[in-house]
Protein backbone atom coordinates (compact mmCIF):
# COMPACT_ATOMS: atom_id res chain seq x y z
CA UNK A 1 0.00 0.00 0.00
CA UNK A 2 1.51 3.45 -0.85
CA UNK A 3 1.55 6.17 1.18
CA UNK A 4 -0.94 8.18 -0.62
CA UNK A 5 -3.19 5.03 -0.21
CA UNK A 6 -2.63 4.81 3.71
CA UNK A 7 -3.60 8.80 3.37
CA UNK A 8 -6.86 8.09 2.17
CA UNK A 9 -7.77 5.07 4.18
CA UNK A 10 -6.67 7.32 7.69
CA UNK A 11 -9.00 9.73 6.05
CA UNK A 12 -11.64 8.04 5.65
CA UNK A 13 -12.11 5.71 9.05
CA UNK A 14 -11.37 9.40 10.54
CA UNK A 15 -14.70 10.71 8.79
CA UNK A 16 -16.88 7.49 9.07
CA UNK A 17 -19.47 9.27 12.34
CA UNK A 18 -22.93 9.17 13.13
CA UNK A 19 -25.06 12.48 12.47
CA UNK A 20 -28.21 13.02 14.59
CA UNK A 21 -30.72 15.25 13.36
CA UNK A 22 -33.37 16.07 16.76
CA UNK A 23 -36.80 18.32 17.28
CA UNK A 24 -37.12 19.09 20.50
CA UNK A 25 -40.90 20.76 20.95
CA UNK A 26 -41.90 21.46 24.26
CA UNK A 27 -45.11 23.60 25.52
CA UNK A 28 -45.02 24.86 28.91
CA UNK A 29 -47.43 26.58 31.50
CA UNK A 30 -46.94 28.80 34.28
CA UNK A 31 -44.34 30.43 32.82
CA UNK A 32 -43.70 34.19 32.98
CA UNK A 33 -42.39 36.05 29.83
CA UNK A 34 -41.70 32.82 27.97
CA UNK A 35 -43.64 31.59 24.79
CA UNK A 36 -45.29 28.34 25.75
CA UNK A 37 -44.80 26.40 22.42
CA UNK A 38 -41.05 26.25 20.87
CA UNK A 39 -39.55 23.86 18.50
CA UNK A 40 -35.64 23.61 18.11
CA UNK A 41 -34.51 21.48 15.12
CA UNK A 42 -30.15 20.16 16.49
CA UNK A 43 -27.89 18.63 13.71
CA UNK A 44 -25.28 17.01 15.57
CA UNK A 45 -25.72 19.16 18.35
CA UNK A 46 -25.77 22.25 16.28
CA UNK A 47 -29.08 24.48 16.32
CA UNK A 48 -30.43 24.39 12.83
CA UNK A 49 -33.85 26.20 13.70
CA UNK A 50 -36.21 27.44 15.86
CA UNK A 51 -39.70 27.95 15.57
CA UNK A 52 -41.88 29.85 18.28
CA UNK A 53 -45.41 28.86 17.97
CA UNK A 54 -46.68 31.47 20.12
CA UNK A 55 -45.30 34.39 18.28
CA UNK A 56 -45.24 32.71 15.25
CA UNK A 57 -41.65 33.14 14.92
CA UNK A 58 -39.81 30.46 12.08
CA UNK A 59 -36.15 31.31 11.66
CA UNK A 60 -32.99 29.30 10.07
CA UNK A 61 -30.03 29.37 12.96
CA UNK A 62 -26.82 28.42 10.56
CA UNK A 63 -26.19 29.98 7.26
CA UNK A 64 -26.48 26.58 5.79
CA UNK A 65 -29.91 26.33 7.74
CA UNK A 66 -31.11 29.09 4.79
CA UNK A 67 -30.13 27.36 2.55
CA UNK A 68 -32.03 24.24 2.62
CA UNK A 69 -35.20 26.49 3.25
CA UNK A 70 -33.94 28.02 0.46
CA UNK A 71 -34.07 25.14 -1.54
CA UNK A 72 -37.01 23.59 -0.21
CA UNK A 73 -39.68 26.39 0.49
CA UNK A 74 -42.11 23.12 0.70
CA UNK A 75 -40.23 22.51 3.54
CA UNK A 76 -40.28 25.61 5.27
CA UNK A 77 -44.15 25.95 4.91
CA UNK A 78 -44.37 21.97 6.13
CA UNK A 79 -42.46 23.82 9.37
CA UNK A 80 -44.84 26.33 9.52
CA UNK A 81 -48.31 24.78 9.98
CA UNK A 82 -46.82 21.88 12.70
CA UNK A 83 -45.19 24.91 14.51
CA UNK A 84 -47.64 27.63 14.26
CA UNK A 85 -51.04 25.25 14.25
CA UNK A 86 -51.15 21.32 14.70
CA UNK A 87 -47.93 20.85 16.94
CA UNK A 88 -49.36 23.51 19.83
CA UNK A 89 -53.32 22.46 20.12
CA UNK A 90 -51.76 19.15 20.82
CA UNK A 91 -49.68 20.10 23.39
CA UNK A 92 -51.63 22.33 24.88
CA UNK A 93 -54.74 19.86 25.12
CA UNK A 94 -51.89 16.97 26.11
CA UNK A 95 -50.90 19.46 28.59
CA UNK A 96 -54.27 20.23 30.27
CA UNK A 97 -54.95 16.60 30.28
CA UNK A 98 -52.25 15.62 32.08
CA UNK A 99 -52.49 18.71 34.85
CA UNK A 100 -55.53 17.07 35.94
CA UNK A 101 -54.28 13.59 35.89
CA UNK A 102 -51.31 14.21 38.25
CA UNK A 103 -53.69 16.69 40.02
CA UNK A 104 -51.06 20.02 38.85
CA UNK A 105 -53.28 22.96 39.36
CA UNK A 106 -50.80 25.53 39.69
CA UNK A 107 -47.21 25.99 39.58
CA UNK A 108 -44.74 25.51 36.57
CA UNK A 109 -45.30 22.60 33.87
CA UNK A 110 -43.99 21.30 31.09
CA UNK A 111 -44.76 18.62 28.21
CA UNK A 112 -41.49 18.20 25.94
CA UNK A 113 -41.50 15.48 22.67
CA UNK A 114 -37.78 14.49 21.44
CA UNK A 115 -38.22 13.15 18.44
CA UNK A 116 -35.21 12.28 15.74
CA UNK A 117 -32.89 9.67 13.87
CA UNK A 118 -28.97 9.09 13.80
CA UNK A 119 -28.00 8.04 10.19
CA UNK A 120 -24.17 6.25 9.70
CA UNK A 121 -22.44 7.66 7.02
CA UNK A 122 -20.04 4.97 6.30
CA UNK A 123 -23.17 1.63 6.54
CA UNK A 124 -26.08 3.96 5.67
CA UNK A 125 -27.79 2.12 8.93
CA UNK A 126 -30.59 4.28 10.71
CA UNK A 127 -32.40 4.57 14.02
CA UNK A 128 -34.76 6.81 15.21
CA UNK A 129 -36.87 7.62 18.14
CA UNK A 130 -39.83 9.40 19.12
CA UNK A 131 -40.22 10.32 23.41
CA UNK A 132 -42.06 12.62 25.65
CA UNK A 133 -41.28 13.67 28.61
CA UNK A 134 -44.12 15.15 31.59
CA UNK A 135 -42.15 17.53 34.28
CA UNK A 136 -39.23 16.07 32.83
CA UNK A 137 -39.61 12.37 33.46
CA UNK A 138 -40.44 9.57 31.19
CA UNK A 139 -43.93 9.80 30.54
CA UNK A 140 -44.50 7.88 27.08
CA UNK A 141 -42.53 6.72 24.29
CA UNK A 142 -42.95 4.98 20.83
CA UNK A 143 -42.07 1.65 19.43
CA UNK A 144 -41.16 1.21 16.03
CA UNK A 145 -40.73 -2.67 15.93
CA UNK A 146 -44.58 -2.68 17.10
CA UNK A 147 -46.21 0.41 15.40
CA UNK A 148 -47.26 1.25 19.37
CA UNK A 149 -46.54 3.24 22.55
CA UNK A 150 -44.91 2.15 25.53
CA UNK A 151 -46.06 3.77 28.92
CA UNK A 152 -43.17 5.13 31.24
CA UNK A 153 -45.96 5.91 33.89
CA UNK A 154 -49.00 4.61 35.27
CA UNK A 155 -50.53 7.90 34.30
CA UNK A 156 -49.45 7.70 31.06
CA UNK A 157 -51.86 4.29 29.99
CA UNK A 158 -54.51 6.23 29.22
CA UNK A 159 -53.06 8.25 26.52
CA UNK A 160 -51.42 4.95 25.47
CA UNK A 161 -54.73 3.60 25.24
CA UNK A 162 -55.78 6.88 22.72
CA UNK A 163 -52.87 6.99 20.50
CA UNK A 164 -52.73 3.29 20.24
CA UNK A 165 -55.72 3.72 17.79
CA UNK A 166 -54.66 6.58 15.49
CA UNK A 167 -53.20 4.23 12.89
CA UNK A 168 -52.57 7.83 10.91
CA UNK A 169 -50.37 8.95 13.22
CA UNK A 170 -48.41 5.53 14.12
CA UNK A 171 -47.72 4.84 10.32
CA UNK A 172 -46.25 8.21 10.42
CA UNK A 173 -44.38 7.75 12.92
CA UNK A 174 -42.90 5.15 11.16
CA UNK A 175 -42.31 7.16 8.26
CA UNK A 176 -40.96 10.14 10.02
CA UNK A 177 -37.74 7.65 11.46
CA UNK A 178 -37.16 5.61 8.84
CA UNK A 179 -37.39 7.64 5.79
CA UNK A 180 -38.50 11.82 7.20
CA UNK A 181 -35.93 12.39 9.20
CA UNK A 182 -33.16 10.54 7.44
CA UNK A 183 -33.81 12.43 4.19
CA UNK A 184 -33.88 15.73 6.35
CA UNK A 185 -30.67 15.06 7.76
CA UNK A 186 -28.68 14.26 4.55
CA UNK A 187 -30.21 17.28 3.30
CA UNK A 188 -29.04 19.57 6.06
CA UNK A 189 -25.61 17.59 5.49
CA UNK A 190 -25.37 18.69 2.24
CA UNK A 191 -25.71 22.18 2.64
CA UNK A 192 -23.71 22.19 5.54
CA UNK A 193 -20.94 19.98 4.84
CA UNK A 194 -17.66 22.63 5.28
CA UNK A 195 -19.04 23.25 8.84
CA UNK A 196 -20.80 19.91 9.63
CA UNK A 197 -18.44 17.82 8.61
CA UNK A 198 -15.02 19.50 9.53
CA UNK A 199 -12.88 18.47 12.24
CA UNK A 200 -11.46 20.29 14.37
CA UNK A 201 -8.52 18.57 16.49
CA UNK A 202 -8.14 20.15 20.31
CA UNK A 203 -5.43 21.25 21.99
CA UNK A 204 -4.74 18.73 25.23
CA UNK A 205 -3.06 20.14 28.49
CA UNK A 206 -2.44 18.73 31.57
CA UNK A 207 -3.99 20.99 34.62
CA UNK A 208 -3.73 20.44 38.58
CA UNK A 209 -4.21 22.85 41.34
CA UNK A 210 -2.42 21.36 44.34
CA UNK A 211 0.32 18.83 44.19
CA UNK A 212 -2.11 16.69 46.46
CA UNK A 213 -5.34 17.25 43.90
CA UNK A 214 -5.85 15.13 40.27
CA UNK A 215 -4.22 15.53 37.15
CA UNK A 216 -7.04 16.63 34.72
CA UNK A 217 -6.34 16.12 31.01
CA UNK A 218 -8.39 18.81 29.15
CA UNK A 219 -9.36 19.08 25.69
CA UNK A 220 -10.82 21.86 23.94
CA UNK A 221 -11.68 23.46 20.37
CA UNK A 222 -12.39 19.64 19.07
CA UNK A 223 -15.17 19.40 16.47
CA UNK A 224 -17.85 17.43 16.21
CA UNK A 225 -18.65 16.14 19.64
CA UNK A 226 -18.77 12.54 19.69
CA UNK A 227 -15.31 11.80 20.76
CA UNK A 228 -13.72 10.08 24.03
CA UNK A 229 -11.50 10.91 26.39
CA UNK A 230 -9.28 8.33 28.69
CA UNK A 231 -6.10 6.90 31.03
CA UNK A 232 -4.21 4.51 29.84
CA UNK A 233 -1.63 2.65 32.01
CA UNK A 234 1.41 1.01 29.86
CA UNK A 235 -1.35 0.97 26.47
CA UNK A 236 -4.80 -0.10 28.65
CA UNK A 237 -7.24 2.15 29.61
CA UNK A 238 -7.69 2.46 33.45
CA UNK A 239 -11.22 3.05 35.31
CA UNK A 240 -9.91 3.27 38.85
CA UNK A 241 -8.96 6.90 39.85
CA UNK A 242 -10.59 8.06 37.11
CA UNK A 243 -13.36 10.82 36.76
CA UNK A 244 -15.17 11.60 33.65
CA UNK A 245 -16.40 15.11 32.57
CA UNK A 246 -19.39 15.73 30.40
CA UNK A 247 -18.85 17.55 26.82
CA UNK A 248 -19.79 21.10 27.08
CA UNK A 249 -19.88 23.32 24.42
CA UNK A 250 -17.47 26.71 23.40
CA UNK A 251 -18.77 29.75 22.51
CA UNK A 252 -17.34 29.36 19.01
CA UNK A 253 -19.32 26.22 17.95
CA UNK A 254 -16.32 23.61 19.36
CA UNK A 255 -16.40 21.19 22.56
CA UNK A 256 -14.47 20.89 26.05
CA UNK A 257 -14.30 18.00 28.20
CA UNK A 258 -11.94 16.47 30.63
CA UNK A 259 -11.03 13.45 32.45
CA UNK A 260 -9.14 13.56 35.95
CA UNK A 261 -6.78 11.15 36.92
CA UNK A 262 -6.25 10.37 40.81
CA UNK A 263 -2.00 10.37 40.97
CA UNK A 264 -1.49 9.99 44.84
CA UNK A 265 -0.95 6.21 44.16
CA UNK A 266 1.03 6.93 40.59
CA UNK A 267 3.74 5.10 40.81
CA UNK A 268 5.64 5.82 37.60
CA UNK A 269 3.95 8.47 35.94
CA UNK A 270 6.02 7.56 32.27
CA UNK A 271 3.25 4.21 32.63
CA UNK A 272 0.22 6.72 32.50
CA UNK A 273 -1.23 8.34 29.31
CA UNK A 274 -4.36 10.72 28.24
CA UNK A 275 -6.00 9.43 25.20
CA UNK A 276 -8.27 11.57 23.48
CA UNK A 277 -10.09 10.09 20.27
CA UNK A 278 -13.01 10.56 17.68
CA UNK A 279 -15.52 8.60 17.48
CA UNK A 280 -15.08 5.64 14.40
CA UNK A 281 -11.75 7.00 13.84
CA UNK A 282 -8.19 5.19 14.55
CA UNK A 283 -5.84 8.13 14.97
CA UNK A 284 -5.60 9.29 18.83
CA UNK A 285 -3.93 12.01 20.55
CA UNK A 286 -1.87 10.79 23.06
CA UNK A 287 -0.20 12.81 26.03
CA UNK A 288 2.23 11.73 28.42
CA UNK A 289 1.65 12.08 32.63
CA UNK A 290 4.42 14.42 32.68
CA UNK A 291 5.46 16.96 35.46
CA UNK A 292 7.32 19.36 33.35
CA UNK A 293 4.21 19.85 31.26
CA UNK A 294 1.20 20.25 34.42
CA UNK A 295 -0.45 23.77 34.44
CA UNK A 296 -0.81 24.98 37.53
CA UNK A 297 -1.36 28.16 39.69
CA UNK A 298 0.44 26.52 42.48
CA UNK A 299 4.54 26.94 42.12
CA UNK A 300 6.97 24.59 44.15
CA UNK A 301 10.26 26.26 45.34
CA UNK A 302 13.24 24.30 44.64
CA UNK A 303 14.78 22.96 47.42
CA UNK A 304 18.45 24.32 45.81
CA UNK A 305 16.68 27.72 47.00
CA UNK A 306 15.96 27.17 50.52
CA UNK A 307 20.03 26.98 51.70
CA UNK A 308 20.70 30.38 50.28
CA UNK A 309 17.58 32.26 51.50
CA UNK A 310 18.14 30.89 55.03
CA UNK A 311 22.16 32.24 55.10
CA UNK A 312 20.42 35.44 53.55
CA UNK A 313 18.52 36.10 56.62
CA UNK A 314 21.56 34.92 58.76
CA UNK A 315 23.92 37.05 57.05
CA UNK A 316 21.16 39.63 57.25
CA UNK A 317 20.50 39.33 61.24
CA UNK A 318 24.52 39.50 61.82
CA UNK A 319 24.75 42.87 60.41
CA UNK A 320 22.34 44.23 62.60
CA UNK A 321 23.27 42.74 65.21
CA UNK A 322 26.95 43.70 64.65
CA UNK A 323 25.89 47.27 63.30
CA UNK A 324 23.53 47.70 66.89
CA UNK A 325 26.80 46.59 68.61
CA UNK A 326 28.97 49.06 66.79
CA UNK A 327 27.12 51.96 67.23
CA UNK A 328 26.60 50.74 71.11
CA UNK A 329 30.29 50.80 71.09
CA UNK A 330 30.94 54.09 69.87
CA UNK A 331 28.25 55.68 71.75
CA UNK A 332 29.80 54.30 75.09
CA UNK A 333 33.31 55.62 74.18
CA UNK A 334 31.54 58.65 72.98
CA UNK A 335 30.03 58.75 76.65
CA UNK A 336 33.31 58.43 78.72
CA UNK A 337 34.96 60.84 76.67
CA UNK A 338 32.22 63.86 77.53
CA UNK A 339 32.50 62.86 81.03
CA UNK A 340 36.09 62.68 81.03
CA UNK A 341 36.05 66.20 79.77
CA UNK A 342 33.72 67.67 81.63
CA UNK A 343 35.70 66.24 84.88
CA UNK A 344 39.07 68.05 84.06
CA UNK A 345 36.98 71.71 83.35
CA UNK A 346 35.48 70.90 86.32
CA UNK A 347 39.00 70.66 88.05
CA UNK A 348 40.11 73.50 86.29
CA UNK A 349 37.35 75.74 87.73
CA UNK A 350 37.96 74.81 90.98
CA UNK A 351 41.59 75.33 90.79
CA UNK A 352 40.96 79.04 89.48
CA UNK A 353 38.94 80.16 91.90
Amino acid sequence: MTAFSLLLLVCHVSSAVKHTLKYYTTASSGVENQPEFVIVALVDGVQAAYCDGSNKILEAKQEWGRKVFDSDPQLYQRYSVECFENQPNLFKATISSLKQRFNHSTGVHTFQSVEGCEWDDTTGEVAGSVHYDYNGEDFIVFDVSTLTWVALKPQAFITKMSWDVQRARLKYNQRFITQICPDRLKTYLQHGRSSLLRTDRPSVSLLQKTPSSAVSCHATGFYPDRALMFWSKDGEEIHEGVEHGEILPNHDGTFQMSVDLNVSSAEDWRRYHCVFQFEGAEDRIITELDRRRIKTNWKEKPDHVTIPVVSAVVVLVLVIVMATAGGHHIHQKRREAEVSMELSETSSSSNMN
